[in-house]
């Protein structure tokens, strides 16, 4: 049994499933509130909420959420979900547990929860406005949103051709950006109402924004200066304090603290804000998020934080070169920023596979990153992953509420090397994942998108062609770094060298910089682009925080810098 999403009935509000022998009364009036926009069912027992699902589900109704009572009378709630969420992979889950039984049943069922069978443990309100409890409730209806393929509240509309890669590169930049979308076919009703809008020799994608004139980008980068502007189009100071290069964790941590401390900043991101992590479904040890948040959703709560502290975020133009001096000039197609310091933060990409028959398929089923708008265009598909860092086991465990089967395919002979302890549970427990280690990608191929794939197994040298339809390649870190000056180190593989990593041929006095500095005197580096840096997301976030005092002592001491 599994759920359309597609084919929703567009007549039917998506459901709410509420369990429990006991409370289930307390729990539907607890659940009002959210009957405008929901249907709410209740079931007394695992096999009277598998009759409610298995009836959902039948009549193409899509179901958000399962909230369900600690104990169940004719099954651990764990095996419910277990059921539960092979019938509808897509939907959040919840354990409800009333108060008198909250403490006692925790230590057996929150393992459960590092493993991914469910999302949050809450207390069954005892009294009026739990607003606490009703924040966990709505954060949960939110994930669940984000990742439903035909939003109910739109921000663009992108009219293209089915396996259109533009396309699909300009809603993965909306997803990323916490945008809702949807494609439209040509000969669909819209498609003809936003095509009408343009000269008949204008070609596909076409691209309608609730916030700008409809336009026909070429590239991802047209879409966000549409949105966002151009540097020489928005009010920027003749030189700001600090200048920062990706919005990814690393970057968006020094936007925070550098303006939060009175700097002028600002960001310049060649895509979408959050960088590789904006890509990720769920971080789930993220500090302070105990029930995990998206990668998007840190992304852009960190933007909206470092916006409000009066950062300016410049998104869709990469710096193409910078010329360092007294002060630094950041120069992009759009314009220059002059800054009297910069802080790199501009991330890695991922290594390419190098099998020329699977290059010729980007787009077309071959995907560089999570991707996470594909991952809803292979619903009942079959897929393979490749990676073993986390990258990679997120983007499993997303992949696996659509599709039929995800293969998880390594180079190791293992995942503990690379990948959290969590992630490695949670792909342990989702049936639809099957990890193949000690294998490579050799061959692929299909015709006009990803039909097949060959698998080499690295022991024996036996090679094994599956059937797919989507390939996700997450292969490592590669910097892009050809763009800084000559004067500024980088290791062998064109990570930037900062602090002892420095030759010492560019120590000053015998002294190494400061742990995050440059051989450019008020040039930092942070995050997943700095030659030794953990990557990670948390570790990212701490050194772009860490680098705001080192500014601020740079600029004491810097020259005073001349504006035109």
């Amino acid at each position: 049994m599994s759920q359309p999403t597609s084919g929703a009935r567009p007549d039917r509000r998506p459901a709410i499933v509420l369990v429990s022998a006991e409370y289930s009364d307390r729990m539907m009036a607890e659940f009002c509130r959210y009957e405008r926009d929901y249907e709410l069912h209740a079931a007394r027992s695992h096999a009277e909420a598998s009759a409610v699902i298995g009836e959902l589900v039948a009549a193409g109704v899509p179901i958000a959420l399962f909230a369900a009572d600690s104990r169940l009378p004719d099954a651990p709630i764990l095996a419910a979900f277990a059921d539960w969420r092979a019938a509808v992979p897509t939907s959040r889950r919840v354990i409800i547990a009333p108060v008198e039984r909250f403490t006692g049943d925790a230590p057996g069922l929150r393992i459960g929860m590092a493993t991914g069978k469910y999302d949050a443990y809450l207390l069954l309100p005892r009294g009026p406005r739990d607003e606490e409890f009703h924040h966990a409730i709505t954060d949960l209806l939110s994930d669940w949103g984000s990742t439903v393929p035909d939003p109910e509240a739109l921000t663009a509309k992108i009219i293209a051709p089915p396996n259109s890669l533009p396309a699909l590169e300009i809603r993965d930049f909306f997803d990323r950006m916490g945008m809702p979308n949807r494609r439209y076919d040509p000969d669909s009703e819209v498609g003809h109402h936003v095509r009408e809008q343009f000269p008949a020799d204008v070609d596909y994608p076409l691209v309608w924004s609730m916030v700008r004139d409809p336009i026909a980008p070429r590239s991802v980068s047209d879409v966000a200066r549409s949105i966002y502007g151009t540097p020489d189009a928005v009010s920027v100071p003749g030189v700001v304090d600090l200048a920062v290069i990706g919005a990814g964790p690393a970057g968006l941590a020094a936007a925070v603290y550098g303006a939060s401390e009175g700097l002028s900043t600002v960001v310049l991101e060649s895509g979408a804000i959050g960088g590789q992590a904006g890509t990720s479904s769920m971080i789930r040890n993220y500090l302070g998020f105990p029930r995990g948040i998206s990668g998007m959703r840190l992304a852009q709560r960190a933007r909206n934080q470092a916006l409000r502290f009066g950062a300016q975020f410049f998104t869709g133009w990469p710096v193409l070169g910078l010329e360092a001096g007294a002060p630094h000039e950041l120069i992009t197609d759009g314009g220059r920023v002059r800054a009297r310091s910069a802080v790199i933060a501009a991330g890695v990409r991922y290594r390419k596979l190098g099998v020329e028959p699977i290059e010729a398929l980007v787009g077309s089923g071959v995907n560089y990153g999570a991707a996470l708008t594909a991952a809803r265009e292979l619903e009942g598909r079959d897929v393979v992953v490749v990676g073993g860092g986390n990258s990679a086991g997120q983007a499993a465990v997303h992949l696996a509420r659509f599709c039929r089967s995800v293969r998880l395919v390594v180079r190791r002979s293992g995942l503990e090397e690379t990948m959290s302890s969590y992630l490695i549970g949670e792909i342990s427990f989702t049936s639809r994942i099957t990890v193949q280690t000690d294998a490579r990608i050799v061959d692929g191929g299909g015709d006009p998108s990803l039909e097949w794939v060959c698998l080499e197994d690295q022991r024996t040298g036996e090679r094994q062609t599956l059937p797919v339809a989507g390939l996700f390649l997450l292969l490592g870190a590669e910097p892009q770094t050809d763009w800084l000056p000559s004067s500024l180190a980088r290791d062998d593989h064109g990570f930037v060298l900062t602090g002892r990593d420095v030759p010492q041929s560019a120590w000053d006095g015998g002294l190494p910089p400061p742990d995050l500095a440059s051989t450019v005197p008020g040039i930092f580096a942070v995050g997943d682009i700095r030659a030794g840096s953990m990557k990670r997301v948390a570790s990212a976030s701490g050194e772009g925080a860490s680098v705001v005092p080192l500014v601020h002592r740079w600029l004491a001491d810097a020259p005073a810098v001349s504006t035109p």
